[in-house]
């Protein structure tokens, strides 16, 4: 069983692993496969139509998919590798470990946001920007320059007590604890962390960061705690909605994989902390 771990509690040899994984998937043209996936659904998700990935319901069971097929990936370079977390809510710094040169690298210069440390570093040669908002072919962060400061552990204990997961109008206007943790409503977790870490993170192309892939894996492990908080409060809605996902609908791009198939998330992988 896949176990995935606080990146802050890492090996030397698991962080050396990871990124040899997401190197080989980078040469190989799988990983921007999963940039193209991401940005097509950032585009397509609007609230007052269709959504699948964004601004809905199935947020979080959609990306809990696309995690798998990402984690998958990299277990068929190398078997041993799990997706860690970032807690961004205690590793709060752009000098926490993640951004070190033997992970992800830091933040980005001031004059262009270029990332010119660590092994996505453009020096390195090993990681171009292939799809891409713009012209520019290398990784870029500002950590910290779009928004101040990370989320809270009090915030997100703020919106791990929202009892309902989701309710009409179903979109980025809509309360409930799925909203919340998205960001489009209250204290703002999920978007906000994006917008922090700023350059490709901040875009439809996302997933150009690498490190959009630990923020994820704690998105995905806090909705994992709201579970076991509020058993009795399920994924909504259940039934006969019009432009988002239903418990027991498919979800695009796949369309083999509901919402009810993605509830529990140790018929996949458990967390260090489970």
């Amino acid at each position: 069983m896949t176990v995935r771990k606080n990146q802050s509690a890492l090996t030397a040899d698991e962080k050396r692993r990871f990124v040899a994984a997401v190197l080989e998937l980078k040469r190989s043209g799988r990983y921007d496969a999963f940039v193209t996936t991401h940005n097509a659904f950032i585009l397509g998700d609007t609230d007052n139509g269709e959504r699948t990935g964004h601004r809905s319901p199935s947020f979080l069971p959609w990306h809990r998919r696309f995690l798998l097929e990402f984690e998958a990936a990299l277990q068929s370079v190398d078997a041993s590798v799990a997706l860690p977390y970032w807690d961004w809510s205690t590793d709060r710094s752009p000098r926490s470990s993640l951004w070190a040169p033997d992970f992800l690298g830091g933040t980005g210069r001031s004059r262009d946001g270029q990332v010119t440390d660590g092994p996505f570093a453009a020096s390195a040669g090993n990681w171009p920007i292939n799809v891409r908002v713009d012209g520019r072919t290398y990784l870029r962060r500002q950590l910290g320059a779009g928004v101040r400061e990370l989320p809270t552990r009090a915030e997100v204990e703020s919106v791990l007590s929202t009892v309902i997961y989701d309710m009409a109008p179903w979109n980025s206007a809509s309360d409930g604890f799925r909203n919340h943790l998205e960001g489009w409503r209250g204290v703002n977790l999920h978007n906000r962390v994006h917008v922090w870490v700023g350059g490709q993170m901040a875009t439809g192309v996302s997933p150009n960061d690498p490190v959009f892939w630990l923020h994820h894996a704690h998105v995905d492990k806090l909705w994992a705690e709201w579970q076991r908080r509020h058993p009795g409060s399920g994924y909504l809605p259940t039934g006969g909605t019009p432009d988002v996902v239903d418990l027991g609908e498919t979800m695009k791009p796949w369309n083999d994989v509901r919402p009810s198939d993605l509830l529990d998330h140790t018929a996949h992988y458990t967390f260090d902390t489970d």
